[in-house]
């Protein structure tokens, strides 16, 4: 066999390797760049290579999460647990935050509108399966860890967060990186809101509404893959 062909079968290997939830998320994400990629070559344009950066940002969870899992040594650790939980705290608004991608819909003279819709539903559908996910990988480990009764007491407290994480992205443009690039005014810009939860009504109106969508929506998804 050729270097190519060994490559070739390498992937292949790899790909078949992974579970059926898994290869079915691959090859949406590769429908998603296939999309993108004839986009970008029809306009001659980058106009939406952010989704790419964003789908990244919502991998980054799902990769720590599922390291966790398949690293039951890191759980035992309860440094390192501590430490990737953290993380994955960070990180897991960025899965939820493309679905407000969808307000960069707009008429376009390139392409057709519903050409982009797809383009962009295709991303945050991919983000949000990867958030769905990670999420459910934390809450197991969680139970495995400390036992309770009511599912909601990890996960609304989580959608919570990630609520304020996708007001903080879209209307504060902020994302995870400025914890460490520029902590000082993300903190005091959501001081101000916590604070301030009359004035910014708007911005705890959006929080909360969100919160139980993405609550409501993950608890539905979880239970429909039990009664199929």
């Amino acid at each position: 066999m050729t270097k190519n062909t060994l490559l070739s079968v390498g992937w292949i290997r790899i790909y078949l390797l992974k579970t059926e939830i898994q290869r079915l998320l691959l090859t949406s994400v590769g429908f998603g760049f296939l999309l993108l990629l004839a986009r970008t070559v029809y306009t001659g344009g980058l106009t939406f290579a952010f989704l790419v950066w964003n789908l990244f940002l919502a991998f980054v969870p799902y990769f720590f999460s599922y390291s966790l899992r398949v690293r039951p040594a890191w759980i035992k650790n309860k440094w390192k647990f501590a430490a990737v939980f953290t993380i994955w705290l960070l990180f897991i608004p960025n899965s939820f935050y493309m679905l407000t991608d969808l307000f960069h819909l707009y008429d376009s003279v390139a392409v057709p509108r519903w050409y982009d819709l797809l383009l962009i539903l295709c991303f945050a559908w991919n983000a949000l399966l990867m958030g769905i996910l990670s999420v459910r990988h934390m809450e197991k480990i969680i139970q495995s860890i400390w036992s309770y009764r009511f599912e909601w007491l990890f996960v609304y407290p989580v959608m919570l967060l990630n609520a304020i994480g996708i007001y903080i992205g879209r209307y504060l443009r902020f994302n995870s990186w400025d914890l460490v690039s520029n902590p000082f005014r993300l903190i005091a810009d959501t001081t101000q809101i916590l604070a301030h939860p009359i004035f910014y009504r708007n911005a705890w109106a959006m929080t909360i509404c969100f919160s139980f969508f993405l609550g409501i929506l993950y608890m539905t998804l979880k239970k429909l893959s039990k009664a199929i």
